[in-house]
């Protein structure tokens, strides 16, 4: 049956539809993925454009899979994904064998799912793979319509994939009715976020000007409209397509004079329906739309004939929209102006036939959409376990947030009057335990308290255990103290819980800095858990927590000795998350208040393969390679610290682990100076920042604040030093230490560069927040303390900078990063202690010892920007950076020549060069090493630096030549 009979032509937007489909393949194009978000009020036509541009996408050769979200509120878990792989499996059963098989074999993927240690992450890079294998090559392109109905698992997958971790080439395009997004609405946030990126537009669909109003009425029309039947469109209308469509109808039709609303619009259109289309109109209008043509025959129990008529002369009045998956209203405005014209014992009565209809069909059951319809049939008794089967569907496919709201359903049917079927402290359970999975913490505690009440008496051991979980989880952490030691008194406390509340109590206080508290506790839970068979969990949280505060409290060998058993320990029982999580504290205690960096990126290193063999690579392994990645970093080892980030990246880790590898990854490119690298991966992290995650906004907006501070854009960078002090309310006194470093930085770059005036306001603040650091980090740790006074060493000496530098507080923070080991900010420090002897024309001689020493660090480590700076300061005072030519060499000798002429090269630039010798193209290089051909190509412009060489030709015949020596 034809979808409408009098398709009016598209107006006024042929711009817009170039735009949008230049936006979608031209990033895809490049390998990026890209996203187009439509807003604008109903019927602006939207959907009419994803449609259109849909065609055209395909016409060009692209995949487009096309799906809606649901407005029942309690969709199932990636509803308009799996709508969409089920449209396309039916365009494509005609198509080539392979593409229809990775359709099916993806769609049976979801009814597969079963939890898993790697839960939701596992879900998202197996949708990737299987949306790789359909795409086949060809740009892939998602289309989804009524976006701010969407679940929550499909806004982490678009994420997911947005943020180009699914290594997809993929764009989205979406629709969003703007009058939804009102107050909290979760989408609001993400596409506040989104807007900021470079591949990602929302853009608002403003109705059409008069012009392209009359444009459109003539055309649906077919003739010339007097001036003040134009007129009168125009201003009925506000320029809204489907209101300009409607009212020319009635123009075209000849109908007396034009109806003032859309309500008397449809209404008068309803009543010239025959008998029998009335009630298909209001079927279709009770149903989750599309409605498919057997369930309307069971639901209105009429014969083939007469519904297949009244269907047909709804379509005619357009009213519904006929297709092969089944009928839908034309625009959802139509359903709001039918809302009222039944009684409520007819609405119930066609919510009943739904349901019935359900019922009986064989077949998979869709049981949130049952669910929906015995609910507003009045049959609450059957709703229930429709409601409880959809949401441990949700939670099959770690769709928790969906899940929490089918278990908050299923306790309001639990309320009402007549007998149960299920036992309401098992509800009770489930619901807070999925609020608590999707961060709905206040909920959780809130459900808790009502199931503390229906059982009745005192408060069972394992409910306080559970609530001081759950406070902990919302950063409530003295009731969570609280409740945990109400655990450990509590007379039904089994030796099991016993120990497992002083465990977790231990974790709680170690975080809260309290070390020997911690260390009480941890000692306790140690002794308990002897007396308790299988208890290497505890074992492994108690061990960290004692470790640790052994470590912080002047003790380390103690500490470390304890956290060595634990993985013993861990090990012996066999647990795989018990040994993931010993691995973890030991090379977190390693690399932190030890500051052993070697030894803690082994044990890193180490651990990720063995959680690997255990099946935890995704979360656990990567969480031990960021370790090891961080501490490469620090201590200089770049090219090796890019190795295992390439490595880490391919267990396709999502959320914050995905975050924290993209973090690395950027911190290298910036220090690199691989501007494009740097930003594509700033704009990933800023997509999945978009879902949600506040502890990762300061070190992103750090990292905006580098790279803009290499690019010259010093006015750039102020700004996003400021955005993290306003909107992040982090007090992690480690991570704002580095960010008002960096702001200090980019006011004494402004005033140093005379490109951007410096701001006296933004000084003052800055040197206010890095006082209360100060006075917040005197009482912390011992590491935690090392660390902040080397970026406070920093920014001191850049306020030096704006009024005159001090060569004494920069002599002093290379001093401090010395001590600590890390080469690049004791390299930056060098440089700038040089800039200050020379700008007082005083001890030359000695800045040009520190312009080589800093010279040497930068170039082992690949630093190019902070090696081109020192180049330009060198070359302004006449300093050579050739160690031959001085008369000692860094440390005090004479440098004798190398007879290697790859001397100076990192491990990384040797293997790119083998690679250029080979005859390799800078992306197969790229694709070889697992990083981006726009990083091989600074790889390349530093060796041919180092080589003195211009050509590929000369750097291979060194790299040959070397070979045969």
């Amino acid at each position: 049956m034809a979808s409408d009979v009098d398709t009016a032509p598209l107006v006024g937007r042929a711009e817009l539809v170039q735009t949008v489909r230049s936006a979608l393949l031209g990033e895809a194009a490049h390998g990026q993925t890209a996203a187009v978000f439509l807003t604008g009020e109903s019927g602006v036509g939207k959907t009419r454009l994803l449609g259109e541009i849909g065609d055209r996408l395909r016409e060009r050769g692209a995949v487009v899979l096309t799906g809606s979200c649901l407005d029942i509120g309690d969709a199932s878990p990636l509803h308009p994904l799996l709508q969409a792989l089920r449209r396309f499996d039916a365009e494509v059963s005609t198509s080539p064998a392979r593409t229809s098989s990775a359709v099916r074999g993806l769609l049976q993927m979801f009814a597969d799912e079963t939890a898993s240690p790697d839960g939701a992450g596992a879900l998202l890079e197996r949708v990737s793979r299987g949306l790789h294998l359909i795409a086949e090559g060809r740009p892939l392109v998602l289309i989804l319509d009524d976006l701010q109905w969407v679940d929550r698992s499909t806004r982490q997958l678009l994420l997911y994939l947005l943020a180009g971790l699914g290594d997809l080439q993929l764009s989205v395009l979406a629709a969003v009715r703007a009058e939804s997004l009102q107050g909290a609405h979760p989408l609001r946030r993400v596409l506040t976020e989104l807007r900021r990126l470079r591949t990602v537009r929302v853009l608002d669909l403003a109705p059409l000007g008069r012009a392209d109003t009359e444009t459109l009425a003539v055309a649906v029309v077919g003739r010339t409209l007097s001036a003040d039947a134009a007129e009168q469109v125009w201003q009925r209308s506000g320029g809204n397509p489907f209101v300009i469509e409607e009212l020319a109808r009635d123009l075209r039709d000849g109908r007396d004079g034009l109806s003032e609303t859309l309500r008397e619009i449809f209404l008068d259109r309803v009543d010239a329906l025959p008998q029998h289309a009335h009630a298909v109109v209001h079927a279709v209008a009770a149903g989750v739309e599309p409605v498919q043509h057997w369930l309307l025959a069971e639901v209105l129990r009429m014969p083939e004939d007469e519904l297949i008529a009244a269907a047909r002369a709804a379509v005619a009045h357009r009213l519904l929209v006929g297709a092969d998956e089944g009928y839908r209203l034309r625009h959802r405005l139509v359903a709001e102006v039918l809302a009222h014209e039944l009684l409520p014992a007819e609405r119930s009565g066609l919510h009943r036939r739904y349901a019935e209809a359900l019922t009986s069909a064989p077949g998979e059951l869709h049981q949130a959409r049952l669910a929906h319809h015995w609910r507003l049939a009045g049959e609450p008794a059957r709703a229930l376990p429709a409601a409880v089967a959809a949401a441990q569907e949700a939670e099959r496919l770690h769709g928790y947030a969906e899940a929490h709201r089918h278990w908050s359903a299923a306790l309001q049917l639990a309320a009402e009057p007549g007998p149960l079927t299920v036992d309401p402290v098992e509800l009770l359970e489930n619901a807070a335990e999925a609020a608590h999975h999707c961060g709905e913490h206040a909920r959780a505690l809130a459900l808790l308290e009502e199931l503390a009440a229906l059982r009745g008496g005192e408060p069972s051991c394992a409910l306080h255990i559970r609530r001081a979980r759950y406070l902990a989880a919302a950063g409530r952490s003295a009731l969570a103290e609280e409740e945990y030691q109400r655990a450990l008194k509590a007379a039904d406390c089994s030796p099991r819980d016993r120990a497992s509340a002083a465990a977790r109590l231990a974790e709680l206080l170690l975080h809260l800095g309290r070390y020997a508290d911690a260390g009480e506790r941890a000692r306790e839970a140690l002794a308990l858990a002897e007396n308790v068979v299988g208890s290497a969990t505890e074992v492994v949280l108690a061990s960290s927590a004692l470790g640790f505060s052994d470590a912080c409290l002047e003790d380390p060998d103690a500490g470390l000795a304890v956290m060595r058993d634990a993985l013993d320990t861990a090990e012996r029982a066999g647990q795989p998350e018990d040994v993931a999580c010993a691995y973890l504290h030991l090379a977190e205690l390693l690399t932190g208040p030890l500051n052993v960096l070697e030894e803690g990126v082994v044990v890193a290193r180490r651990g990720a393969e063995r959680v690997t063999e255990l099946g935890l690579g995704r979360t656990w392994g990567t969480r031990l390679l960021a370790i090891a990645i961080n501490g490469l970093f620090r201590v200089g080892q770049w090219a090796e610290a890019e190795k295992v980030v390439a490595a880490a990246l391919r267990h396709r880790p999502s959320g914050a682990d995905a975050v924290e590898l993209l973090l690395a990854r950027c911190r290298l490119s910036v220090g690199y100076g691989d501007i494009e690298a740097a930003g594509r991966d700033l704009d990933a992290v800023a997509t999945l920042l978009a879902g949600g995650g506040a502890r990762h906004v300061i070190p992103l907006l750090t990292l905006r604040s580098g790279l803009a501070m290499w690019e010259g854009r010093h006015d750039v960078a102020r700004q996003a030093v400021q955005r993290g002090l306003t909107e992040s309310r982090s007090d992690d006194v480690m991570i704002l230490s580095a960010l008002v470093w960096h702001g200090l930085r980019a006011e004494a770059e402004a005033h140093a560069s005379r490109t951007v005036e410096v701001d006296p306001t933004a000084v003052r603040r800055l040197r206010d927040v890095a006082e209360r650091v100060a006075r917040k980090s005197a009482g912390a740790a011992r590491p935690v303390r090392s660390v902040v006074e080397g970026f406070l060493a920093l920014c001191a000496a850049e306020v030096s900078r704006l009024d005159g530098s001090d060569p004494e507080l920069w002599a002093a923070s290379a001093a401090e990063w010395d001590r600590r080991n890390h080469p690049y900010p004791a390299a930056y420090s060098r440089l700038r202690q040089a800039e200050a002897l020379l700008a007082r024309r005083s001890r030359v001689a000695t800045a040009g010892k520190l312009l080589r020493e800093a010279y040497r660090v930068a170039q082992g480590l690949g630093a190019v920007p902070l090696t081109s700076e020192i180049r330009e300061l060198a070359g302004r005072a006449r300093v050579s950076l050739d160690e031959r030519d001085s008369i000692s060499g860094a440390r005090g000798v004479p440098v004798e020549a190398s007879d290697d002429e790859l001397a100076a090269l990192t491990a990384r630039e040797r293997e790119v060069l083998a690679l250029v010798a080979e005859g390799l193209t800078n992306r197969e290089i790229g694709q070889r090493l697992f990083i981006s051909e726009r990083t091989i190509g600074v790889h390349v412009s530093h060796i041919f630096d180092k080589l003195q060489v211009r050509t590929r030709v000369q750097a291979s015949a060194i790299q040959l030549r070397n070979q045969r020596g």
